[in-house]
Formats: structure tokens, C-alpha cells, sequence
């Protein structure tokens, strides 16, 4: 595994996980109304990892896992993904969705299973990933935590 830390994002870390996103062609879009939920990984003060959770009343949705291109390879994706489930739990989530174009395979290993959009909850079809950002053909998948 990897041997950056993880915690959760710093005062000035906003910009950082911005570009992060950008990079690996991620939408940025409303998350900065979550920057409660966002965990980052670090490599001594450089942002090299981030992961966000959207926590609505009935779920949450996972979004903005990226991994700097410099650090890949090594489980940081892995491990930031756990982080993003644990604190899933600790906030007594009911559900964990995500929207992916790209990773559809990565997730099962955690639990993930892909559902239809209108499985989804309420509350969670209501972000701006669902409603604006991410295509129809994104591939939605759940998690019970």
C-alpha cells in the first residue's frame, strides 16, 4: 500500500483538489459544498489524492476519487476509497452511490453493485452530478456500508 496519509481536507487544500480534479478530467461542480466530507491523501504537504462524500438525509455519493498521475500504482486509490466508506459508517450512511464513466470495475471489490438511477435516492438524484454534471450513460453503483 501506499504510504501517504489520509485525513480530512485542510484549510488552504481546496485549490489543490480542484486541479487534482481537473488533471484526471473530473467535474469540480458543488463540491465545494461538501468540504466536510472530503478526505485527501497527502505526500508530505502536496495533495497527491482526493475523495468526496455528498451525505444527504436517505445516502451519500461517493465522488472525486483521483489519484495523482505520480502517485498511481501503489493502493492509493484502494485505500482512499476505504477511507471515503468508513466514513460512510461513522456518519450512519444508509447507502453509498457513485456515478463513473471510466472505473465501473474498481468497485465491485469494495461492494459495489451496479443499480439503475431510479434506485437511487431521493436525495441523492438531487446532486448536481445526477442532475447536471454526469451523462444518462454514467454507470451507477451502490454500496449498503
Amino acid at each position: 500500500m501506499s504510504d501517504a496519509s489520509i485525513g480530512p481536507l485542510g484549510e488552504d487544500e481546496m485549490d489543490a483538489v480542484y486541479s487534482l480534479l481537473r488533471a484526471v478530467s473530473l467535474p469540480v461542480q458543488g463540491l465545494d459544498a461538501h468540504g466536510d466530507t472530503i478526505l485527501v491523501a497527502r505526500r508530505g504537504e502536496d495533495v497527491v489524492g482526493s475523495v468526496a462524500l455528498e451525505v444527504y438525509e436517505d445516502g451519500a455519493l461517493l465522488r472525486s476519487l483521483a489519484v495523482a498521475e505520480s502517485e498511481r500504482g501503489r493502493g492509493l486509490g484502494i485505500e482512499l476509497t476505504q477511507a471515503a466508506i468508513a466514513l460512510a459508517r461513522a456518519r450512519g450512511v444508509p447507502v453509498v452511490v457513485l456515478l463513473t464513466e471510466t472505473a465501473a470495475e474498481f468497485f465491485p471489490r469494495f461492494g459495489f453493485e451496479t443499480v439503475s438511477r431510479a434506485d437511487v435516492p431521493v436525495g441523492v438524484r438531487g446532486s448536481v452530478e445526477f442532475t447536471t454534471v454526469c451523462p444518462d450513460t454514467a454507470v451507477v453503483q451502490a454500496l449498503t456500508p
